[in-house]
This record gives C-alpha cells, sequence and structure tokens, in this order.
C-alpha cells in the first residue's frame, strides 16, 4: 500500500510539474500586417483578417514557450478589391491551393529586459524555411472580465521569392522584401 501511494504521489508531482497553459489570439486586439515597395516610389500596406494562434508555457516565464500561428491567405486586405483578388491568386499566395501560412516555433531564449528571440519555422505556399525574430513582450494583465491576458509583438523581413511568391521576380514593380508587423493579444484558455 505504501508503494502504490508513494507511486501516486510522484505522478501527481511530475504532472503538476509539466502541467500546460495555454493561451489563445485574441483576434478582436490582434492584428498581422505587411508593407511592401511598389514600383520603388511607394508603398501598399495591407492585413490578413482571418487567424489563429496560441502559445503553451510549462514554466511561470516564458522560457520554455511554443508559439503556433495560421493566417488564412485568403483574408488579405489591402483595401482594394482587384488588388487583394491578384494577391489570392497564383501569381502570389495562391489561396485556393495553400489556403493557410504558418509559423511553429522551434526555440525562444530572453535577450534583454522584455525582448526575445524566437526561432521557429515559416511555412508560405509549399515552402517552409526557418526564421528568427526578435519579440518584444507586453507584460501580463487581467480584462475587466478577470480574463488574464499577456502581449507580443515582432517585426521582421522576409524575402517573398523565397516562398515562391515570384510575381515580377526583378522586384522593379512589387519589391522582393516584405515587412511584417505582428501584434497580438493572448487570452488564458480556461
Amino acid at each position: 500500500m505504501k508503494k502504490l501511494f508513494l507511486s501516486f504521489l510522484f505522478a501527481t508531482i511530475s504532472i503538476l510539474g509539466f502541467s500546460q497553459t495555454t493561451w489563445n489570439v485574441d483576434p478582436m486586439h490582434s492584428s498581422f500586417n505587411f508593407n511592401i515597395k511598389h514600383m520603388g516610389i511607394s508603398f501598399v500596406q495591407g492585413r490578413f483578417d482571418k487567424f489563429e494562434g496560441k502559445v503553451v508555457t510549462t514554466a511561470d516565464d516564458l522560457s520554455n514557450a511554443k508559439f503556433d500561428f495560421t493566417v488564412n491567405t485568403a483574408s488579405v486586405n489591402t483595401g482594394v478589391e482587384m488588388r487583394d483578388n491578384h494577391l489570392k491568386s497564383a501569381d502570389f499566395f495562391d489561396a485556393e491551393k495553400f489556403p493557410t501560412m504558418k509559423f511553429e516555433s522551434i526555440s525562444i531564449k530572453k535577450l534583454k529586459g522584455n525582448t526575445y528571440q524566437l526561432k521557429g519555422k515559416l511555412t508560405i505556399k509549399n515552402v517552409t524555411k526557418p526564421i528568427t525574430v526578435t519579440a518584444v513582450y507586453g507584460g501580463k494583465s487581467k480584462d475587466q472580465q478577470g480574463n488574464e491576458k499577456l502581449g507580443f509583438q515582432t517585426t521582421f523581413r522576409v524575402n517573398r521569392l523565397d516562398y515562391n511568391i515570384s510575381y515580377d521576380p526583378t522586384g522593379a514593380g512589387v519589391a522582393k522584401d516584405v515587412d511584417v508587423a505582428v501584434y497580438v493579444e493572448f487570452v488564458k484558455r480556461k
């Protein structure tokens, strides 16, 4: 009986020690945005209106956090319907064939203050590449309903040609580099 009790006690301690906390993206307080140079003289800004994601932690800090985001490519929105339809076509995102873009983290490392280095895999169309971004942790808070929330933001640059988005490969009309800005608020899953 004593052995059974000790086994149960160690199993409980192990489970409690590795319990996971999941934080889901709050779409009302988050955005996935991009900015790209047009004809070398101006910029086109846009966003994706449909996305989901989460961060899973097993520690009080973010030292072992795992991030996972999925963005619906057909939700691209630049405010111009004709341009949005072109971006959804095979020239760009090919949204019918590749309905999502994905990011999965591999590791997170605290740098200085509230800044972290996040390494992961970014998948656009049929290409998955490693990516490293610097993320700023905004902290934790509770909303008016008592829900726990935390915030992150990051900006980074990707070369669209690396992901088979090869319309205008010279970059003369549509630049090769795309600046991405992600602002995310997570809510703790109950």
